[in-house]
């Protein structure tokens, strides 16, 4: 996960710069996009993989998958071959994050599964100080090239390791005692069919013009169609246990990710604040996600899981409120670093514990069915609602004169999956030991087709 977190923030800073050395510019939206989109054809891969045969194999699978992809990237001649880098670097991130989830699920005892998931997010801390300014190093005295080479060396190591320890060593998972009916596997073409759509629809919003409003229907037109089939059912309906786990992973996910995105927008076209400043909005983020995520593992015995999505989308919508709050050009433009430090504070708590009730509700032997299902929806979540904001900015800005008005209307659309993940929060509750026997359990559990109860 180090490894993961320091690639993805070492990268981005230098993908702008590839795009314009290889003569791509036009393309760059693709290929920003494409890693994201690959990653939920990645968790898909790796849930079915791992409860078919333990977490062990597409673990492994991931992590030398990543190093190839980076010398694909190192090596590019032209756009394409960077875009198609990032793609598959998107399926090796995806894989292994499930296998990481799923092998928590599988084989921790649940009374350390939440430090487990805490230690996790502290592995993005160093990655967040250390990767973009080492990177922005290694590309002015050397060459992006360098950072791609660089990066794939860092990970050798531990791909020879995963190879050499973990051959051989796999488990059924999916034959763990009281596994009473095999677990429902998303198909593959729908999977296919996701991820072209999440790369059709970034790619769309990036622009406004008909061809890229073409773009944008089509990849939702994908998405309502197919996504569906990537999750459980009754997940667009809140359906108690894991559907409403899954779907507050998509609100959550979307929500904060997009604030991110368009707080540094803000921060350096509209208020004109330093780089610096900026810079430090993120290193503030990673710092109080890890520090959150850290709380709450510390919680499990005090406040149930569901209570703890409740406050933390709770803090998101007063980041969210902050936020806009910071389109006045009354309120100081450094003000909006705290609505990032405050929303990455609700994410560390909603996260890991919408993580660790997913691998409560999943059925027995499917760990990685939920930990995929989780995964897809966060970028499901991530690109719907960015799209939806993005387009409603770019309307705006049309209509009105003035960044800031844009601004201000993209961030009171977040106010809405913020405060519909805070209201349904209680869906997500864990059933006590006198229910588990309790049909709603065994709705969760099975994925049966069931009647929701009031």
């Amino acid at each position: 996960m180090f490894l993961t977190g320091f690639a993805a923030l070492a990268v981005m800073p230098l993908l702008p710069l590839a795009a314009r050395d290889l003569d791509g510019v036009v393309l760059y939206p693709l290929v920003a996009g494409a890693f994201v989109a690959a990653s939920l054809l990645g968790g898909v891969l790796g849930g079915t993989w791992a409860d078919r045969a333990g977490a062990r194999r597409p673990l492994t699978a991931g992590v030398v998958l990543t190093v190839v992809t980076l010398l694909v990237s190192a090596t590019s001649t032209t756009i394409w071959q960077l875009a198609l880098g990032r793609f598959a670097d998107g399926i090796a991130a995806g894989l292994v994050a499930v296998s990481v989830n799923a092998a928590i699920g599988q084989s921790y005892p649940e009374h350390i599964r939440a430090r487990a998931l805490a230690l996790m997010s502290a592995c993005w801390i160093v990655p967040s100080l250390a990767g973009p300014p080492l990177a922005g190093l290694v590309a002015a005295w050397w060459s992006w090239r360098m950072v791609f080479f660089g990066l794939a060396g860092l990970t050798l190591l531990p791909a020879a390791v995963a190879v050499l320890l973990l051959r051989g060593q796999a488990v059924q998972a999916g034959d763990s005692p009281g596994a009473e009916e095999p677990v429902r596997q998303p198909a593959l073409p729908a999977a296919v069919a996701v991820s072209a759509a999440a790369a059709l629809t970034q790619y769309g919003v990036s622009a406004w013009d008909v061809l890229h409003a073409l773009c944008t229907a089509a990849g939702l037109a994908l998405l309502v169609v197919f996504a569906p089939r990537l999750l459980p059912p009754r997940t667009w309906r809140a359906g108690r246990g894991l559907p409403a786990t899954v779907l507050l992973r998509a609100l959550t996910s979307g929500a904060y990710f997009t604030l991110e995105a368009f707080v540094p927008l803000m921060l350096s076209t509209a208020r004109k604040v330093p780089g610096v400043v900026t810079g430090l909005a993120f290193t503030g983020a990673a710092l109080a996600w890890a520090g959150a995520s850290w709380a709450q593992g510390r919680l499990q015995d005090r406040a149930p899981r569901h209570r703890l999505v409740a406050i933390g989308a709770g803090v998101m919508v007063a980041a969210v409120v902050l936020a806009t709050l910071c389109t006045l050009p009354a309120v100081p433009a450094a003000t909006a670093v705290l609505s990032m430090v405050l929303a990455a504070v609700g994410m560390g708590l909603a996260a890991p514990s919408l993580t660790l009730l997913s691998l409560t509700h999943a059925p027995a032997g499917g760990q990685g069915y939920a930990s995929g299902a989780m995964q897809t929806s966060q970028n499901l979540g991530q690109t719907v609602v960015l799209a939806l904001a993005s387009a409603l900015f770019s309307a705006v800005s049309v209509a009105v004169t003035g960044q800031l008005t844009s601004f201000a209307s993209a961030f009171a659309l977040l106010v809405l999956p913020a405060a519909g993940a805070a209201c349904l929060a209680g869906r997500t509750r864990m059933a006590r030991p006198d229910q588990q026997s309790a049909p709603e359990h065994a709705v969760t559990t099975t994925h049966a087709e069931p009647v929701d109860e009031p």
